[in-house]
């Protein structure tokens, strides 16, 4: 059996919090796009600006109860939504590329579960607080790495993707931060971006991830409304990222290489 570090159990908890207070917020502050998802539903402008604070007030709520008493169920919910929300995006006109590059808000979450473990549990533990420590297996842990490949390729295949289509908001950041040429700028940083995902997809090395995270964690300060919360609703894209970085080491380490920290005998 294999202790899973604390570090690597509070980066993603706190990475998939991060996503939906963010989140929330934006659905608080009314944010004019989320429009178009609810047409997708047939719901119109009017009935959406009333919805999107009931909305954003559950995300809110949901993030909070993750950071206050973590359960399964809670995290369940938070891949489901965070599915549903991105897949909104496409759904409603927009490139494919909106859908995978928001793949840290799902996958986040979703790697806390497999790494806790949701096989064989009854009802009740779904429900019961999930501890740091918890135990796992080394099949659990292999899988939860190759599960954040996945997750940092899809998110970095994104960005990239979205700088290569010149999307309006990447060019407004380059042109806000000075550059006379954004589209040369977002050629350089989508080949960069997607040569790095593929990398890290077929052989994860640290040095690159911490290229990667620092590249992540100072470029999405760039917004040019919102910062905070764009900063903030972006944290299953760091915490992915960090998160797999601890998370290296550990899955080739072996039983013997770890303290017997829950075998202590007794007084």
């Amino acid at each position: 059996m294999l202790a899973v570090d604390n570090k690597v159990y509070y980066t993603l908890r706190v990475a998939s919090a991060m996503c939906f207070i963010g989140h929330g917020a934006f659905g608080i502050i009314t944010k004019q796009i989320w429009c178009n998802y609810f047409a997708v539903f047939g719901i119109g402008h009017n009935m959406a600006y009333h919805l999107m604070p009931v909305l954003g007030s559950v995300d809110i709520l949901f993030g909070i109860t993750l950071l206050a008493y973590p359960t399964r169920a809670v995290l369940l919910w938070l891949v489901a939504w965070g599915i549903i929300t991105a897949s909104l995006r496409p759904l409603s006109g927009e490139p494919f590329a909106e859908f995978i590059e928001r793949a840290g808000n799902f996958g986040a979450p979703l790697t806390l579960l497999l790494v806790c473990g949701v096989s064989g549990k009854s009802f009740k533990e779904w429900f019961t607080s999930i501890k740091p420590g918890v135990i796992t297996n080394e099949k659990n842990l292999a899988t939860a790495t190759m599960c954040l490949r996945v997750v940092v390729f899809l998110l970095l295949t994104g960005h990239g993707w979205l700088n290569l289509l010149d999307k309006k908001g990447i060019m407004g950041q380059y042109t806000s931060l000075g550059f006379s040429n954004p589209a040369k700028i977002a050629l350089v940083v989508g080949v960069f971006e997607i040569v790095s995902a593929f990398l890290i997809l077929i052989k994860p090395i640290r040095g690159i991830l911490i290229v990667l995270l620092v590249w992540k964690v100072g470029t999405e300060l760039f917004y040019p409304h919102w910062e905070v919360f764009e900063w903030i609703e972006r944290g299953g894209s760091y915490g992915s990222i960090l998160a797999l970085l601890l998370l290296l080491p550990q899955s080739s380490r072996t039983t013997s290489d770890l303290p017997l920290n829950n075998h202590v005998p007794a007084v």
